[in-house]
């Protein structure tokens, strides 16, 4: 490891589980970055995500956003285009758009909001957008008719919570420069939004593990059963 982050794992108690706040806490105490780093909460639960009626996915906005300014292309025509600009979409268009990022390898944004009309379109460059995942979905609902309401949310500092391979959600909960009570609201309104999506189909103790992490920090671990 690098000195920086043995210096950060010397004051993380070894098999010790912290309670939520007294980690996040510790968190902001490593050794500081020289940018913002952002605070991420990972946790593996006590499902099988191989199973189609055990998933766990969805999105929310975070009470305090996530510190992060987005920016969002919306795909749409007439009226919704210019919805999706007066919402704030940084950029706005249908087939000139796709055409853009399809010939010029175009990635100037973080995330794409499309009417269901322009699906069709946009399965020509599934395959390049797929990969990064920039696909829209209406999971994450960033396929929608609502697109004011979607680039509100998303500037607002919404998120999308999904279990990886290994039945861990990873995602961030703010910024270290939010301070403690900022983001231990943020922390909370995670939890309870995954705790609350639990698959009927699933058995057994549900919260495995919950850690948090800075970007470059060590990660401490908390006890699910606070």
């Amino acid at each position: 490891m690098s000195k920086r982050m043995c210096e950060a794992a010397k004051l993380v108690e070894k098999g010790k589980l912290y309670d939520s706040r007294e980690a996040i806490e510790l968190a902001l105490k490593m050794p500081k970055a020289k940018f913002d780093e952002t605070l991420e909460i990972h946790i593996k639960l006590g499902v099988d995500s191989k199973q189609a009626d055990q998933q766990v996915r969805g999105v929310m906005v975070l009470p305090n956003g996530t510190g992060k300014s987005k920016k969002v292309l919306v795909l749409a025509k007439g009226d919704k285009a210019e919805q999706a600009k007066a919402a704030g979409a940084d950029f706005v268009g249908e087939m000139d758009m796709i055409e853009k990022i399809q010939n010029e390898n175009w990635f100037e944004y973080d995330v794409i909001v499309a009417t269901p009309d322009m699906m069709a379109s946009l399965g020509r460059i599934a395959k390049i957008l797929g990969p990064k995942g920039l696909m829209p979905n209406p999971k994450s609902g960033t396929v929608t008719m609502d697109v004011a309401k979607a680039v509100a949310d998303i500037k607002a500092g919404k998120i999308e919570y999904r279990l990886d391979k290994n039945n861990i959600i990873h995602c961030p909960i703010g910024k270290v420069s939010f301070g403690i009570d900022k983001l231990k609201e943020n922390y909370d309104a995670l939890l309870e939004t995954i705790v609350k999506a639990k698959p009927a189909a699933a058995k057994g103790t549900y919260l495995k593990s919950i850690a948090v992490s800075t970007t470059m920090g060590a990660g401490i671990k908390i006890s699910p059963r606070q």
